[in-house]
């Protein structure tokens, strides 16, 4: 019997490149680049620009008037008046008064936006009745038209009505918006599955319990955004709480426009009355950012 000699198989060749070991190409997801010194660059100077009159107007709220009108060059450093002239601020005006309206006024409108802007909106995009997509259009359509053109209107209504000069004329007309109702119903329209309704439908559910169950779960961040957006025009609103409201019982806008009125403007005190007027804003916008944030990328494109 011939014994044979074992043959080893050959050795699998490499490929290379320019003296370099051939890598096959990577086929998982790219790894997005970092950005660069010039993107951090545009970002802070954004941040700056933002920052900065909020700032200035913390700065100047803590000078005295005489150090602020006396040199060419504006402060940019704080100073140590700014507990004294905030004082100013509530002993010269009724300021406790208007923050207090104003926090009314806005957390009632930002409330009843939510609920009534979020059942209209359940019933344009989940509900089917006559006439769904007429009134729709003139609910888009009122967007369109300037609020100043019906100040007018609105006045003689509220006055008839009887609610001139209470904080009631400022919360009817704002119980529900146009904008909001788009807007929700565009939220439940992405966010609700039609199969989803259905389903609490035949289980038994009414169309209310549907929507605190089904509707209010996929929307809540929508909504959030919706409130915060509310409460701050509502706080900003200037116009039409000057015309109907008196004076002594103002927003705390129409407080601000008083520390501004006079033949002599004191700057550190209109500014330490914005300095003050600001805050709420601040806290609320904090507690909900997170929320709000989510929200508005909630549209954005995946890369």
């Amino acid at each position: 019997m011939a014994l044979t000699t074992p043959t080893l198989a050959p050795a699998p060749r490499r490929a290379e490149q320019g003296g370099r070991r051939h890598r096959p190409p990577r086929t998982g997801p790219r790894r997005p680049d970092r950005p660069g010194a010039l993107a951090y660059a545009v970002l802070a100077a954004v941040i700056a620009a933002s920052v900065f009159p909020l700032y200035w107007s913390f700065v100047v709220a803590s000078h005295d008037d005489n150090s602020v009108l006396a040199g060419s060059t504006p402060p940019l450093i704080p100073g140590g008046h700014l507990f004294e002239n905030i004082q100013r601020v509530f002993e010269l005006s009724a300021f406790w008064q208007a923050l207090g309206n104003s926090l009314i006024v806005a957390s009632t409108t930002a409330v009843s936006n939510v609920l009534l802007s979020s059942l209209a909106g359940f019933a344009f995009a989940k509900l089917r009745f006559p006439g769904r997509g007429f009134l729709l259009v003139c609910v888009v359509v009122t967007v369109m038209v300037p609020t100043q053109l019906g100040i007018i209107p609105l006045y003689m209504l509220v006055t008839d009505m009887g609610l001139y000069g209470k904080l009631s004329a400022l919360i009817v007309p704002a119980l529900v918006s146009a904008i909001g109702v788009f807007w929700m119903r565009q939220a439940v329209e992405e966010n609700i599955p039609d199969e989803l309704v259905e389903a609490a439908r035949m289980d038994g559910a009414g169309l209310l319990r549907t929507y605190w169950h089904v509707v209010v779960p996929g929307v809540r961040t929508t909504a959030t955004v919706l409130a915060m957006f509310t409460f701050m025009f509502a706080w900003n609103d200037y116009f039409w709480p000057l015309i109907a409201l008196p004076p002594e019982n103002g927003t705390v806008q129409i407080a601000l426009n008083q520390l501004a009125a006079g033949y002599y403007t004191d700057y550190t005190l209109m500014l330490a009355g914005v300095v003050v007027s600001v805050l709420p804003v601040l806290v609320v916008f904090t507690v909900l950012a997170r929320r709000i944030v989510s929200g508005v990328m909630a549209g954005a494109v995946k890369g």
